[in-house]
């Protein structure tokens, strides 16, 4: 378990605390393109680690992101006139460009000394975008420069081999959210069939199955990147499963669910509420039709609750804490050890989202935990992130991702090899992004 302390600091990312600013040297993935339809359309308000933006799409398809309160007297952007490259004030008409630029300043007199005063003095906010592959990323840093963009490999293929993202708004703390990906028993519970036989249930996929009875023994490597981890079972011809998932500072998994890569992201708008952004992507050529999902990922729980001006309300699925998350008892009875569907991370989310302290505040107290030997990898991610914060607090040490993006070119695997063969050493190139292999997949995750 953690002390309080570290619990707080681990857990906590607004402006000034150790995860946030170590957050805010990384790129980070916000919202996907299809949020910006067209050039110079209505601005968006925004929330990541507690700070407010609003985002749009220029006069000239370029995306930018400013602090939302205007310099002048603090109204929204939100309600700001998108025209002509900039954003201009709806309340008294200053207008700011992509940079961030004063460039018009009509409350004062043309040519005046108080107007060149302020147009020399006065900046807003910018925040750098990147756009690719159907997502907005953002730099909230203090550099004049960002560091390198991200080289993940949803990042680098050709935009027909990557699908919209799917994403899905959490009601609790980020940490919590994430630590879901971590976990490898909780397959075996959670997300499991009730029997080798069982049908796929009305909705989500069908469960889990092992034929291993016991649970999996997890082997844990940390790197300079974060940790990757190995959960294994026995297969039915004595050889060994290895499923093989990835963690990247700050907040970025990897998960072997098949013939795509994937990068999963539990991005923080604060401490009760992240998204999880999954982008997956094949390598292998155009991304399947059948397997397509990205802003439809929820049909069939409803979809999305209508949404109001608030980031904290966009994304949130109408399967939520409010209805037990459409869970069905008739499901969970005959088919299923959940009756939440098992769609993406919806019954993850159902366990992570009433994590609370004792006031309830949705951010869990860790010094109440009793962690086990399948715990082994969130305790091992808990501790570099914990580190790499305090490092970076109190030496201004970064892990070297932040500038060394050949990190970034790693995948998830699920690989089968007899017992006596170093899983590593296997699978050293199936974790290789560049290796010119498709992805390891020996094992699907859904056992027909």
């Amino acid at each position: 378990m953690l002390t309080h302390e570290d619990n707080e600091l681990l857990c906590r990312v607004g402006p000034g605390t150790p995860m946030g600013d170590l957050m805010r040297q990384y790129w980070i993935p916000c919202l996907p393109s299809s949020e910006f339809p067209e050039n110079d359309g209505p601005a968006k308000r925004m929330m990541l680690l507690g700070e407010r933006f609003v985002m749009y799409r220029d006069s000239l398809g370029r995306m930018g992101a400013m602090a939302e309160a205007c310099p002048h007297r603090g109204a929204s952007m939100y309600f700001a006139r998108n025209e002509e490259c900039g954003l201009r004030c709806n309340y008294h008409g200053w207008k700011f460009d992509l940079d961030g630029t004063l460039v018009d300043l009509p409350t004062e007199r043309s040519g005046s000394r108080a107007q060149q005063h302020f147009i020399d003095k006065v900046k807003i906010r910018a925040y750098p975008c990147h756009e690719v592959n159907h997502m907005i990323w953002v730099y909230l840093g203090p550099r004049e420069t960002p560091p390198p963009f991200p080289l993940f490999e949803i990042n680098t293929l050709p935009i027909e081999n990557v699908d919209e993202p799917a994403v899905m708004m959490e009601e609790a703390n980020w940490v919590q959210n994430m630590e879901g990906d971590l976990d490898s028993v909780h397959l075996n519970w959670l997300h499991r069939r009730l029997a080798a036989d069982s049908p796929a249930p009305p909705s989500g996929i069908r469960g889990f199955w092992s034929p291993d009875p016991e649970p999996p023994e997890l082997d844990v490597e940390r790197t300079e990147y974060g940790a990757f981890y190995s959960s294994q079972r026995k297969w039915t011809d004595g050889q060994i499963w290895h499923r093989i998932n990835q963690f990247i500072f700050p907040f970025h998994t990897m998960i072997s669910v098949g013939k795509i890569v994937n990068l999963r992201s539990f991005v923080p708008l604060d401490d009760h509420h992240a998204m999880l952004i999954s982008h997956s992507g094949s390598p292998l050529g155009p991304f399947p039709a059948d397997q397509v999902r990205g802003r439809n990922a929820f049909d069939e729980v409803g979809g999305y609750e209508p949404r109001t001006n608030d980031p904290r309300s966009y994304f949130l699925t109408k399967a939520n804490k409010r209805n037990d998350y459409h869970r069905d008892l008739e499901v969970e009875k005959t088919l299923m050890h959940s009756g939440i569907p098992f769609v993406l991370n919806l019954q993850d989310r159902a366990m992570t989202e009433l994590m609370c302290s004792f006031d309830g505040e949705p951010l869990y107290d860790r010094t109440q935990e009793n962690l086990g030997s399948t715990d082994a990898f969130v305790i091992a991610v808990r501790s570099q992130l914990i580190n790499a914060a305090k490092r970076f607090r109190d030496n201004g040490q970064l892990p070297p991702n932040v500038e060394d993006v050949s990190f970034d070119r790693i995948r998830a695997a699920s690989v089968l090899i007899p017992s006596d063969v170093d899983w590593k050493a296997h699978s050293k190139e199936a974790r290789n992004a560049d290796s010119g292999e498709a992805p390891s997949d020996d094992v699907p995750l859904i056992i027909d």
